[in-house]
């Protein structure tokens, strides 16, 4: 019988690869989680992380059972009780309320790196994970009867199963010649964080313009985060403004609702970009999170579809014996399973952002009155509350 280094073998320690391993922790499978950066313990928990992340109340739910919510600190997170969605008229507003849909919250605001350091943690708690990093690797080959993995530093790693969770650029989809499909929005998603002079009152805004959309989402304190999605010229604008200038821009665009604003990070800025990926599943070979799909950040939806990802293929090994983790059959259940609610949520955004993003007089009439009588129809509300906080 031929020896596997690895049943798992996965390829991406950030979020969703490292989320993965440890929904692994509880099985027979012996599982490798190889990333490029080293394990980081500790951060300055003076400075801010600029990658935030909206938390569903289903993907809070399965890094709790994963055992990585635990190591969280409770003095970085913060909960989301109500969103306020206003249109580019100026008087229509959509506005969603946790109470009003029988819950406590409707997400959980965290910082990337923080949530980085507790899946860490609970990765390197899990006695069946072995995590080799830093290491970055340098070949992938299909043997038939697995894969061999050869990395930079000469090491070969052999497994039935190699897992590609390593970015929207993933190096594994490029080595198996898995074609994507990439859409770019010709727009950039503009990050900061800023102090505010007002409490957000746990509630997260987001604005709709002829030319994008901003979102604050509150941080934890009396603090938000700004994503502003803009066209190249409006990024270039932002970007160079000062500090005391991006501050009284980004307040005046969000009506003065925080009063005065003051920089606590730099802005920085990402293309934004549709990708659909032709196979998510091959023998012995499947794709999580940004390495198998992107969508538009509109909905703040991205991390919770790779969780989601991570929490469907770790269901469907465990259900088989560690020799099996690699067979096609097997793998196909996780893409059948994860293929609808992909596409569902790459349809919404990119039509939300096609019907936004422009400046026909009868589609901004369509969307700013469906705003308003969306607004008024209670019972759709609850219906897309409870969609979001499951997805």
């Amino acid at each position: 019988m031929k020896f596997y280094d690895a049943d798992v073998l996965i390829v991406g320690g950030g979020l969703v690869g490292c989320a993965l391993a440890c929904a692994l922790k509880d099985t027979r499978l012996q599982v490798t989680l190889l990333d490029s950066r080293e394990p980081a313990q500790t951060w300055d928990a003076q400075t801010w992380d600029s990658r935030i992340y909206a938390i569903s109340p289903a993907s809070r739910r399965f890094l709790t059972a994963i055992g990585a919510w635990q190591h969280m600190d409770a003095t970085r997170l913060q909960s989301v009780a109500q969103m306020r969605i206003a249109g580019d008229d100026g008087r229509s507003e959509l506005a969603f309320n946790a109470t009003d849909a029988g819950t406590d919250e409707l997400a959980q605001i965290v910082e990337s790196r923080e949530l980085q350091r507790a899946l860490w943690l609970a990765a390197q708690a899990a006695p069946n994970v072995t995590l080799i990093a830093p290491a970055k690797p340098s070949a992938l080959h299909d043997e038939s009867d697995g894969m061999l993995l050869a990395l930079e530093e000469g090491r070969r790693l052999s497994a039935r199963l190699v897992v590609g969770a390593d970015g929207v650029q993933s190096w594994v989809r490029a080595q198996m010649g898995i074609e994507d499909k990439t859409t770019s929005y010709e727009q950039w998603g503009v990050v900061a964080n800023f102090d505010c002079e007002k409490p957000h009152l746990s509630t997260a805004s987001q604005w709709f313009f002829a030319d994008g959309v901003m979102a604050w989402l509150p941080l934890a304190g009396q603090r938000m985060s700004m994503v502003w999605s803009c066209n190249d010229e409006r990024k270039q604008a932002l970007l160079a403004l000062s500090p005391a200038e991006l501050c009284e821009q980004v307040a005046q665009a969000g009506q003065g609702r925080l009063g005065q604003l003051q920089l606590r990070t730099p802005p920085a800025a990402f293309p934004l970009r549709l990708m659909h990926v032709a196979d998510l599943a091959r023998p012995h070979l499947a794709l999580i999170g940004d390495a198998a799909h992107a969508v538009h950040p509109l909905a703040g939806q991205g991390v919770n579809l790779g969780f989601g990802d991570a929490m469907e293929l770790a269901k469907v090994l465990a259900a088989q014996a560690p020799t099996q983790c690699g067979d096609y059959l097997v793998l196909r259940r996780y893409e059948r399973a994860r293929r609808e609610n992909v596409l569902l949520m790459q349809g919404v955004t990119h039509g939300l952002q096609k019907l936004f993003n422009n400046t026909n007089p009868v589609l901004r009439l369509m969307r700013n009155t469906g705003l308003g009588l969306t607004d008024q129809w209670v019972w759709l509300k609850n219906r897309l509350i409870q969609h979001a906080m499951n997805a």
